[in-house]
């Protein structure tokens, strides 16, 4: 009788059954040289957190993070030194038939469980080898002890360690209130910098890194780079579900109290049960690596969908071998669909012909990973048909032939009522919840409604003209020249973009500073001013805010297009995205996190020039793709809209000339106020002599809220540098 897939599966899954009834650990050197349980570390930091005993509290709970670490990495390994124990008697298995298979199955999986019990025990206490509760697994997967660190650090006097735990906790927490008001105060404290707000937890988010850059160098037609980045994304996802598996496979597992099978009580039984519930975590490791932090549900078809970008984008590089091998490995997740299809066939045709093509083959790490995981399915459905098993398939892929006969009406049933809400999803009416009600009256004289609502196609948008004169735009065209020459915060550098444009950028205490040395025009300077204002006042009358309206950021800033660079662009000026959120077209999911600038509420741009060709703002649905409405740059035009979901934008590529226009955002949180214009008040004031009215070391921390979170290691997401719009 020769060892089938299937049945080999359940055998090494069975093995946790040892594993799990080890009466007692291997010692070396001794209990104390051994890892104690982390969740006992954690309850013991947590308790002197609440007694006020906070270097007790920070040696503790830093232990338990790091032994947790330490952990995991000793069960891999253990997996990995273990992987080949017993393989004389697997050999057997597949010529023996009989009786004796049994036998010899159950002596090839006692071996490996006792070299993995051994090893384990080696380094870990008998103690720290049981599992965890479930209220542990919530606390760490929430980053929950960060939360206790960043006060304790905070009570030691140690702000730069606090500003990291605070960022690690914020970045799983996004929508923590109270995280977040620590973090700014944090960030005005004495001695911390941008680079203390770091996330600790970033070696299980390569993947995310990987997935966030790729989409910027799509956006920005960098194709080669974008390969690079997409690979670099396949790869680590296939690592971080291979790590998932094996700490499945080699953690201690308890037996399912509400999903076992029938007749628990017997030994083969409870290694069935013991076996399926294996599996399952397995599979579930799928919806653990695509969740991100911080997000309560996981992104349907992950590694699918980024075989699809990346596809795409070896063609567009050139690559169309490399292109086919990824396509071909999409296929085996959704071997009929046209659109797959059509492009092998061009593919083909790029290629010369059929036999080149044919020749080349999935990845053989695709394959491994398809296979393997249809297998288990089969397992996992056998169970619930005949057992009584629950089983929740994480896949959208999973072909109908795996699901047996007798399930398939509720499979269907299930997938359909899935895919009616999905629709309903996308079909629901956005609701801005920003507070904003556009359509109150304009108390300027001269200037007119162009664009409303209606003609805008969305929600709190409004483009106004006749905001500024000529010779007001033709000033602000002379500063953002004499700036230029200057230099500025980009000195001319190319867009972070495109390669084919670059930026110049000037904000108001910059403005102020280059007028006290005579470099600019004051009144130039004071105007930049002026003009926030008038846009202030205007749009908080116009989207009827009940609230007060503040300037948080204003950004005098213009982009050229590179002479003779110019040929064949497809990129865009600015990539669709949304001012106050992280946008994800792909799930359609706008997350208020860093490092998006969530204070912002309202978003406008004045345009100054219209000699120049592109340069377009646009609006889209939050796919990213489908466009709602264009405005076209001319003198004295104001377009503003909330900063939120709703209001997805982008701009167009600017392919000849110079395009300038002040960016302003607005915020109804009186803390997020622009600090440079009350520092530029100061100065202006009659008392003041001109030079600075303040320490500039200390207008810096005070002015740190309004510029760009946490650079260096926060986060490590593929963001601008500046604001501009």
């Amino acid at each position: 009788m020769a060892l089938s897939p299937e049945l080999l599966v359940v055998y090494v899954a069975s093995q946790v059954c040892f594993l799990c009834a080890a009466a007692a650990s291997v010692h070396l050197d001794g209990v104390s040289s051994l890892l104690q349980p982390y969740d006992f570390l954690y309850y013991s930091g947590v308790r002197s957190y609440f007694n006020g005993e906070w270097t007790r509290a920070a040696e503790l709970l830093e232990r338990s993070i790091a032994t947790k670490e330490a952990l995991f990495k000793v069960r891999r390994k253990c997996y990995d030194e273990c992987g080949t124990t017993g393989e004389d008697g697997l050999q057997k298995l597949v010529t023996k038939d009989g009786n004796l298979w049994d036998l010899l199955a159950l002596d090839w999986v006692q071996k490996k469980a006792e070299c993995l019990r051994f090893c384990v025990g080696s380094s870990v206490s008998r103690v720290g080898q049981l599992p965890v509760s479930t209220d542990i697994d919530f606390e760490f997967d929430s980053r929950n002890p960060y939360n206790f660190l960043q006060v304790t650090y905070y009570k030691l006097d140690k702000p730069q360690k606090a500003a990291a735990a605070a960022q690690t906790y914020f970045v799983a927490n996004p929508t923590h209130l109270e995280m977040r008001n620590n973090i700014e105060k944090y960030r005005r404290m004495d001695g911390v910098n941008d680079d203390d707000f770091y996330d600790r937890e970033t070696a299980s988010e390569k993947h995310w890194l990987s997935y966030d850059s790729a989409l910027q160098l799509e956006a920005s037609s960098e194709w080669p780079r974008a390969v690079d980045r997409w690979r670099a994304c396949v790869n680590e996802t296939l690592r971080q579900t291979d790590e998932c598996r094996v700490q499945c496979e080699v953690a201690a597992q308890r037996l399912p109290e509400d999903r076992g099978v029938h007749g628990t009580d017997g030994v083969f039984e409870k290694a069935a049960a013991l076996s399926l519930s294996l599996l399952s975590c397995q599979q579930w490791c799928v919806t653990q690596v695509s969740t991100r932090p911080g997000r309560i549900s996981s992104q349907d078809d992950f590694l699918p969908t980024q075989l699809e970008h990346m596809h795409i984008a070896q063609f567009q590089a050139g690559d169309v071998k490399g292109a086919v091998q990824t396509l071909r490995s999409l296929l085996l997740f959704y071997p009929t669909d046209k659109d797959s299809l059509d492009n092998l066939q061009l593919y083909r045709e790029t290629l010369g012909g059929d036999k080149e093509s044919e020749e080349i083959q999935a990845a053989k790490e695709i394959v491994r990973y398809v296979k393997r995981s249809l297998r288990e399915k089969k397992l996992l459905y056998f169970a619930m048909e005949n057992l009584n098993y629950t089983f929740t398939d994480p896949d959208l892929w999973t072909p109908l032939e795996v699901v047996p006969e007798s399930l398939r009406e509720t499979w269907r049933a299930e997938k359909e009522k899935m895919n009616e809400k999905r629709k309903e999803e996308e079909q629901q009416e956005e609701v801005d919840d920003s507070g904003f009600y556009a359509g109150g009256p304009i108390r300027q004289v001269g200037v007119t409604i162009t664009m409303d609502e209606l003609l805008l196609n969305g929600t709190n948008r409004v483009v106004l003209d006749g905001v500024t004169t000529e010779k007001e735009c033709d000033r602000m065209l002379k500063l953002a020249s004499a700036v230029a020459s200057a230099g500025d915060g980009y000195r001319g550098r190319r867009s972070p973009h495109t390669p084919h444009e670059t930026l110049n950028g000037l904000t108001l205490l910059r403005a102020v500073k280059l007028a006290d040395d005579g470099l600019v025009n004051g009144s130039d300077a004071k105007l930049l001013y002026e003009l926030g204002e008038r846009a202030r006042n205007l749009l908080h009358s116009y989207f009827r805010s009940p609230s007060g309206l503040f300037v948080a950021f204003t950004h005098l800033v213009c982009r050229s297009a590179v002479a003779g660079n110019q040929e064949g662009r497809m990129d865009l000026s600015h990539p669709v995205h949304v001012d106050n959120c992280l946008l994800e077209p792909d799930t359609k999911q706008c997350w208020k996190e860093p490092p998006a600038f969530i204070h912002r509420d309202l978003s406008a741009v004045l345009y100054l020039n219209d000699d120049f060709d592109g340069g377009e703002l646009f609006f889209t649905n939050r796919d990213a793709k489908t466009l709602t409405a264009r405005v076209k740059p001319t003198c004295g035009r104001l377009v503003s809209f909330s900063s939120g979901p709703v209001n997805p934008h982008g701009v167009t590529a600017v392919t000849r000339g110079r395009r300038c226009a002040l960016a302003l955002w607005f915020t109804k949180d009186k803390l997020y106020r622009d600090m440079e214009r009350e520092e530029a008040e100061k100065r202006w004031s009659p008392d003041a002599d001109g030079k600075d009215a303040a320490d500039e070391t200390q207008q810096k921390e005070r002015n740190v809220r309004n510029q760009a979170p946490a650079k260096g290691k926060a986060r490590g997401r593929v963001t601008v540098g500046k604001d501009e719009l």
